[in-house]
């Protein structure tokens, strides 16, 4: 696991533990926060108007979005220690995937689900 993802993972643990939520922290629970956590960092992007898709967003909002980008990835933290998933693996693992169903040539500058790319 990178040095930086497993420092943050380990306040991150720390933080829960001292506070004995892992109590809490089911599959499940962790689950349904992190699409919550998710729902709000969506909402953060909802009625802007960007006719040029660029997100310029001042800096409260740059803020807020950090935030829930963090608290999405705090859960992510969380989960995978429960189900001792390696998330870093677990993410080198799927961009291969994707790179096999997504091939270059194919799918380049594309927005196709590789089911439909001919």
């Amino acid at each position: 696991m990178d040095d930086q993802l497993i420092r943050i993972t380990k306040k991150a643990i720390q933080f829960r533990d001292e506070r004995d939520w892992k109590q809490f922290h089911d599959p499940k629970n962790l689950a349904e926060a992190i699409s919550i956590e998710s729902g709000e960092l969506l909402e953060k992007f909802l009625w802007i108007k960007d006719t040029n898709k660029s997100y310029q967003l001042n800096s409260k909002q740059m803020a807020e979005v950090r935030e829930e980008i963090a608290d999405v990835m705090i859960y992510l933290i969380y989960i995978c220690e429960g189900l001792r998933i390696d998330l870093v693996e677990a993410v080198e693992k799927k961009i291969q995937q994707n790179g096999e169903k997504y091939p270059v040539l194919k799918s380049k500058g594309n927005s196709k689900k590789y089911k439909d790319l001919d």
